[in-house]
């Protein structure tokens, strides 16, 4: 039984002393298990955005809870003044089943992107000078809050109040070889993509353009960074998003599941890249904690065992599925988006009446870029879950549409 405070008394108190900076819907939750959340008075909900990608194991995972409790009476914090076992074990996880050499270690998507950002210009003002700097990201793109992780989200949106933005950045079409190709000028030091945009509306990259983007980079030592904060670990069914395209980045960044909520982020280099960051030029002093390295353990331990990633292929297959059959009976669908378990349906429509419909009716979703609805469910996820969503969704959509209609 919750013994704490109510759904009410969260929302209310929320209202007075939290700066508000989320449009959070009007629900307060207190507990999980597995794909299920629940609100203060026991009221059930099915979780399709798992903390925006981050509780990839589902809610109150035992392992994890297990881990971070024996943890926590063991060593939480001493610095990165120190070497620590957790942290050295993770380090090495994510190196023997990557593309990398090194990892950097911080706590979150953002400060991720940032530390990429720093290592990229490091290396190329090492070897070519100061001229070189500027990073070509794409629209739609999303790369973090910070003023320089902004500044390198090709959203106006996003930057909107912040201005002047950071200096060097520079914004290209979604998918475009050639017009990638005619801005490699002379002060590019890296280009940076989500191999899979999910704030931009789960949009792949067009066949090809990720091999063309690696080439293009390669011919002119601009770095390639791939920003796999919200599709890497598990969630296109590869442990890495990169993995389905078959085009290895210089650099990667990692956060949200890492830690299955603790926060954690990473940055991962080829050595010839990383080995441009040494002592002095970027820390952290949270990076790698032994408690979130313990959490992250966990995740990876269970992550490369043999299985979880069929599954979440198989899973996110049958629910595509299911998506597309829905989109062949309503043509206010446009498209089906997404692998493995990042999926989207492009609406014809906004998608926040559905989303608070689908939470009325104890389903959580996500909307994003306004009229795209996105699945973010736990990798636990089922068959016979997705099978409870799918009728309900139905039922919202052509009551949203209907309605708009009249």
């Amino acid at each position: 039984m919750n013994m704490g405070m109510s759904s009410e008394e969260i929302k209310s108190k929320a209202a007075r002393v939290v700066m508000n900076t989320y449009g959070r819907y009007d629900l307060a939750l207190a507990g999980g298990r597995g794909a299920l959340v629940y609100d203060p008075e026991g009221r059930e909900y099915l979780d399709f955005v798992a903390g925006l990608a981050v509780a990839s194991l589902g809610h109150a995972h035992e392992g994890v809870a297990v881990a971070v409790a024996r943890q926590a009476r063991t060593l939480v914090h001493v610095s990165n003044l120190y070497f620590t076992e957790p942290m050295v074990r993770v380090a090495e996880r994510l190196v023997d089943n990557s593309f990398a050499d090194r990892v950097f270690f911080c706590n979150s998507g953002g400060e991720a992107n940032e530390a990429a950002i720093k290592l990229a210009r490091k290396y190329s003002h090492d070897r070519y000078g100061a001229g070189r700097y500027r990073i070509l990201s794409m629209e739609h793109s999303f790369h973090g809050r910070t003023m320089a992780t902004l500044s390198a989200t090709a959203q106006t949106k996003i930057h909107k109040g912040f201005e002047p933005l950071v200096d060097g950045f520079g914004y290209l079409p979604w998918g475009d070889p050639e017009a990638l190709d005619r801005a490699m000028t002379e002060d590019v030091c890296a280009v940076m993509i989500e191999p899979i945009q999910g704030e931009g509306g789960v949009n792949e990259p067009p066949a090809g353009f990720l091999e063309r983007a690696a080439e293009s980079c390669r011919s002119r030592d601009i770095l390639l960074i791939f920003d796999e904060v919200q599709v890497g670990l598990g969630r296109t069914g590869e442990l890495f998003a990169y993995e389905n395209f078959g085009v290895e980045p210089d650099i990667m960044t990692l956060a949200k599941a890492l830690a299955n909520g603790l926060p954690m982020g990473a940055c991962l280099a080829r050595e010839t890249v990383a080995e441009h960051f040494g002592p002095g030029t970027h820390a952290t002093t949270f990076g790698g904690t032994p408690l979130v390295s313990a959490a992250a353990l966990v995740v990876l331990d269970v992550m490369l065992a043999p299985g979880f990633l069929d599954q979440v292929r198989r899973v996110g297959a049958y629910f595509k599925t299911l998506l597309q059959k829905l989109a062949g009976r309503h043509d206010f669908i446009r498209q089906v988006r997404g692998r493995g378990l990042i999926l989207a349906l492009q609406l014809d429509f906004p998608g926040g009446g559905a989303v608070k419909a689908l939470m009325d009716r104890g389903f959580l979703v996500n909307c994003t870029q306004d009229t795209v609805l996105r699945f973010l469910p736990p990798l636990i996820i089922t068959e016979a879950e997705v099978d409870r969503l799918m009728p309900v969704l139905e039922e919202v959509l052509v009551a949203e549409a209907e309605a708009l209609e009249d």
